[in-house]
C-alpha cells in the first residue's frame, strides 16, 4: 500500500469523505480510517506526516489514539476534531501531544489553514524547492519542468525507480494554474487489472456485483485539476483505448451509466519503462503515447548526480535527526567517501533508507563508515522464456555490479569482467555511467 500524506480518522462517513475531498483538492493524498481500531492498525504500519482525528468513536477514544501515535512517531502532526461544547476533550488531547483542535461545525477554509500551518516542513507540498539538487543538468531539467507546468500540456516524466518522479509530479501541479484544484494520483501497477477501470471511471450503484453504492472515478475527482498516471507503462492494453478516448473527448461515463460527464484535467504520466520498446512489442498504444508525451522530461539517476549524494545525505540526516532528537549529528569524511563510492541502483529512495538507518544506529555525534549499511538487492525470478533482457541491458547491469563490488575501482572491475581497463572506459562512456563513480 502506498504511503499517504494525511490519515483522516472519523466514524462519520460523510464527514470523512468531505474532509478527504477538501484536502485532496489541495494536493494531499489521503488515507481513511472509520474507527479507532482501524486507525490503530494503520498507524502500526505507516508513519503519517499528519493525522486528523475525531475524539469520540464507538470503539475507542481519539485522545488515546493521539498518545499512541506520539509514542510511535512523535513527529506526526495531529489535529483533533471535537464537537461544540467539548473543548475539554481538545485540551486533554493537546496535553497528550496534539498540535491543535477544531470545533464542529467548521468551514473547509479553516481546516485547510490548520493543515497548512502544521504540516511538516520537509513534506511541504506547497514549496517549489521540494526537488533538491545541485547538479547543473538536473537544474536545467527543473527549469524546463517549471516552464511546462504553467501550461496545460500533458507531461511525461521518465526516470528509474527512486529518482523522485512523484515529487516532480507534485511540483508540476503546485506550479500550475490548477494548484488550488484537485491532485489525484493513480498507480497503474498497484491496482489489479479488473479493478483499475472502475477506479479510473467510477461506477453507479448496481453496476456490478459488490457495487452497493455510487463511486466517482479518478478522472471525475480530478476535474479542473491534475491527474497523475504513475507507472503508465503497466496499464493494460484494453484500458489504454478508453483512456485515449477520455483524453480526446474530454468526457467520461461511469460504469453502469449512460450519462456523459465532461472533465477538464491536466495529465502527468510517470514511467520507468521504455515506452518505445513497448510500442514495438504492441504492448503500448502509439496514439496514446503521443497524446501523453507533449512535453517529455527525464530525471537523472543519482549516480549521474554525484554532487547530490552528500547534499541529499545531509538533508536526510537533518530530517531523521529531528525524529530521534539528535540535532548535532554530522557526516564524517570517510562516511562521505563510502557514500560516493556506491553505485546507488535504488537512487534517492535507497539513499534515504541508508541515511535513516545510519541516524538510528550511529553512536556519538558523528556518522561513521560502519554506520552506513548497503542492502544488497536480490531479485529472484522464475524462469520465463518470454522474459529476455537485451545484450545492452545485461552488459550494463554486469558493469554496474562489478563497480559496486569493487567500490568503484575501475581497474579491479575490469579484471572481474575479464576485459581491459580501456574497454571498460569505453563502455562507461557508451552507457553514460559517470567514470568517477
Amino acid at each position: 500500500m502506498e504511503q499517504k500524506d494525511i490519515l483522516i480518522v472519523d466514524d462519520d462517513e460523510n464527514m470523512n469523505f468531505a474532509l478527504s475531498e477538501t484536502l485532496n483538492r489541495k494536493g494531499f493524498t489521503i488515507d481513511n480510517a472509520f474507527s479507532y481500531l482501524e486507525a490503530k492498525e494503520k498507524i502500526n504500519f505507516f508513519n503519517y506526516p499528519m493525522v486528523i482525528t475525531d475524539v469520540r468513536m464507538p470503539d475507542g477514544n481519539g485522545i488515546k489514539l493521539v498518545s499512541e501515535m506520539k509514542q510511535k512517531n512523535f513527529n506526526t502532526k495531529v489535529i483533533v476534531i471535537t464537537a461544540y461544547g467539548k473543548v475539554e476533550d481538545a485540551v486533554i488531547a493537546m496535553k497528550n501531544g496534539a498540535e491543535d483542535y477544531i470545533l464542529k461545525p467548521f468551514s473547509s477554509e479553516k481546516i485547510i489553514k490548520l493543515v497548512e500551518k502544521y504540516y511538516p516542513d520537509y513534506f511541504n507540498r506547497f514549496s517549489n524547492s521540494i526537488f533538491l539538487t545541485k547538479n547543473d543538468k538536473q537544474k536545467l531539467i527543473i527549469e524546463k519542468i517549471m516552464k511546462a507546468a504553467k501550461t496545460d500540456a500533458p507531461i511525461l516524466v521518465r526516470g528509474e525507480s527512486g529518482t523522485g518522479k512523484e515529487v516532480i509530479a507534485k511540483l508540476i501541479h503546485n506550479s500550475s494554474m490548477r494548484s488550488n484544484k484537485s491532485y489525484i494520483a493513480v498507480n497503474c501497477a498497484a491496482i489489479p487489472e479488473n479493478l483499475l477501470e472502475s477506479e479510473l471511471f467510477g461506477y453507479e450503484k448496481g453496476a456490478f456485483t459488490g457495487a452497493d453504492k455510487f463511486k466517482p472515478g479518478k478522472f471525475e475527482l480530478a476535474d479542473k485539476g491534475t491527474l497523475v498516471l504513475d507507472e503508465i507503462g503497466d496499464m493494460p492494453l484494453p484500458l489504454q483505448a478508453k483512456i485515449l478516448r477520455v483524453l480526446q473527448e474530454k468526457e467520461v461515463d461511469r460504469l453502469g451509466s449512460n450519462k456523459i460527464i465532461p472533465v477538464d484535467i491536466r495529465v502527468v504520466s510517470l514511467t520507468n519503462k521504455n515506452l518505445e520498446e513497448l510500442i514495438d512489442k504492441n504492448e503500448f498504444r502509439e496514439d496514446l503515447y503521443f497524446r501523453l508525451n507533449v512535453v517529455e522530461v527525464e530525471i537523472l539517476p543519482l549516480r549521474e548526480r554525484k554532487e547530490d549524494i552528500v547534499y541529499l545525505a545531509k538533508h536526510f540526516i537533518k530530517l531523521y535527526s529531528t525524529e530521534v532528537k539528535r540535532d548535532s549529528l554530522k557526516l564524517s569524511k570517510k562516511a562521505k567517501d563510502k557514500l560516493l563510492s556506491h553505485s546507488w541502483l535504488g537512487n534517492v529512495r535507497e539513499l534515504q533508507n541508508v541515511m535513516q538507518r545510519a541516524v538510528i544506529f550511529a553512536e556519538g555525534d558523528e556518522i561513521k563508515p560502519e554506520d552506513i549499511e548497503f542492502k544488497e538487492i536480490r531479485k529472484v525470478k522464475k524462469s520465463n522464456d518470454n522474459e529476455i533482457k537485451t545484450v545492452y541491458e545485461m552488459e550494463k547491469e554486469l558493469i554496474l555490479r562489478a563497480l559496486d563490488k569493487t567500490g568503484g575501482n575501475k581497474t579491479k572491475a575490469a579484471e572481474l569482467l575479464g576485459i581491459s581497463s580501456r574497454t571498460l572506459r569505453n563502455k562507461l562512456n557508451e552507457y553514460k555511467i559517470n567514470s568517477d563513480e
